[in-house]
């Protein structure tokens, strides 16, 4: 009964998930509500560019080019990317892993190319730290304190290095918007970050800013299931409460 009911829902969330992606890709629209630290997004590149110095953005030391928060996360780069070319600000983005690093630089180029400003591009502010968690997290750690950017970006997937990453920002002042997954370590950005996503709002924001029509439908697909989901919890607590003598409700 259980590996029935695990097909029917993957087969519900199957077609729920086309049904959105036909209806998104017809030029149907699909309100996403504000998120407060993507509208901060804009203000923390422009406090870069006011004080001169300038952005780090990290995607943490948890994941690879295939996890989805990573992917997530170079949407979410490559808006940050054009606005500081806008804004003539210097971007930082230290990894632990080389394929990241190569697939950063190119989103970063991309994005600098398409505001006219592929002359501002520096590859070699995207650049490899190494391959050992506290490895990384003391480089990052170390350019943070070294210079002083006045906004950090901690998007992504992040083990125990989230919080040291986190404090070290704060304390050399810089706006921080952080975003994970990792239930464990989103208590460490809500202690030291100025705006945190919390785990599908990083999702939900690389389709609002990317305006992707699959990252959009996906979005929209959960809301849907999840509807569904409550739906049948609240039917299935009416029918044990009014007609006990069911069995249905007990599957």
């Amino acid at each position: 009964m259980d590996s029935l009911i695990t097909i029917l829902a993957t087969i519900v969330a199957g077609l729920v998930t086309f049904w959105t992606a036909r209806l998104i890709h017809r030029g149907r629209k699909y309100h996403l509500r504000e998120i407060a630290g993507i509208k901060a997004l804009e203000d923390a590149v422009g406090r870069a560019a006011e004080m001169g110095r300038p952005i780090l953005y990290t995607p943490g030391y948890g994941g690879d080019i295939q996890r989805p928060t990573t992917i997530a996360s170079m949407n979410i780069l490559s808006v940050v990317a054009e606005k500081t070319a806008e804004y003539n600000c210097e971007l930082i983005y230290p990894t632990h892993d080389p394929i990241i690093m190569a697939t950063a630089q190119e989103v970063v180029r991309e994005s600098y190319s398409r505001v006219g400003k592929i002359d501002r591009f520096n590859p070699d502010n995207i650049y490899y730290v190494s391959s050992s968690q506290f490895g990384y997290a003391a480089g990052v750690e170390g350019e943070i304190v070294r210079k002083k950017p006045a906004s950090i970006f901690l998007l992504g997937t992040f083990e125990a290095e989230s919080l040291i990453l986190a404090e070290s920002g704060a304390a050399v002042g810089a706006v921080q918007i952080a975003g994970t997954d990792s239930t464990i370590q989103l208590a460490f950005f809500l202690i030291a970050c100025d705006y945190t996503l919390f785990g599908e709002e990083l999702f939900a924001a690389s389709g609002y800013l990317s305006g992707n029509e699959a990252t959009l439908a996906s979005v929209w697909a959960q809301d849907i299931m999840r509807i569904l989901c409550v739906s049948f919890v609240a039917l299935g607590i009416l029918s044990a409460l009014f007609f006990p003598e069911s069995s249905w409700w007990k599957l």
